[in-house]
């Protein structure tokens, strides 16, 4: 049985998000993946992971045979990418409900299916969405539970499964006004943010340069 922590969690929908939207800069580099996981837009909470918890988060996600860490083509950056697929057996619609899910915790139908159109580049109707979210509810080991409407709210909402069995009384709780993401403590500062995406960036220049070098290479001599 598949069990992540929060980190984890954050780091495989973040593999499995890009791995959809941005097949061209995909599997990420640590730095890249810091950056994604600590986006302040499509993220709750919104967090300020540093890279040794981003770090910790993809070796585990690698020991329950999750992601794997891998070597681009002339390029000596490691880089990571999900093994979801190896384990689960889902389409691209499917897998990008779970990465919403993954990356922004329990959500209504509503929110679902404009935020993984998002994901998964494909329009679906609010009935084919929840036609598939109960589907992902079934089996022996379901990936989804759905939520009953609660006091102050008026839509079901759906949470993934992969982090267990979330607590009763949070669920059940009405809704706070007003209330917003408590951001993940421990992590860097804001200008310690800006320098990993600098770093990041960089980072992707510097594999574009080797890549066109070792395409040159294939002209000359």
């Amino acid at each position: 049985m598949i069990y992540l922590s929060f980190p984890e969690s954050r780091v495989l929908g973040c593999l499995i998000e890009k791995e959809l939207t941005t097949p061209d800069y995909y599997p990420l580099t640590l730095n890249s993946l810091v950056t994604a996981c600590n986006q302040t837009t499509n993220r709750e909470p919104v967090t300020s992971f540093d890279e040794r918890t981003v770090q910790e988060a993809a070796d585990a996600l690698r020991q329950k045979a999750l992601a794997t860490a891998v070597f681009g083509s002339g390029s000596r950056v490691q880089k990571y990418r999900h093994n979801f697929l190896d384990h689960y057996t889902l389409n691209r619609r499917e897998l990008a409900l779970l990465g919403v899910l993954l990356l922004r915790g329990p959500q209504t139908p509503g929110e679902l299916r404009q935020r993984s159109e998002r994901v998964a580049g494909e329009l679906a109707s609010l009935q084919e969405i929840e036609a598939t979210l109960e589907e992902m509810t079934k089996g022996t080991a379901p990936l989804v539970r759905v939520i009953p409407p609660a006091l102050g709210r008026k839509e079901k909402r759906y949470l993934h499964l992969l982090s267990g069995e979330p607590d009763e009384a949070l669920l059940n709780a009405a809704p706070a006004a007003g209330l917003t993401p408590i951001p993940y403590t421990g992590g860097p500062s804001p200008t310690e943010e800006l320098r990993n995406e600098v770093a990041a960036l960089r980072e992707e220049l510097t594999r574009l340069r080797e890549e066109f070098a070792a395409f040159k290479a294939q002209f000359e001599g």
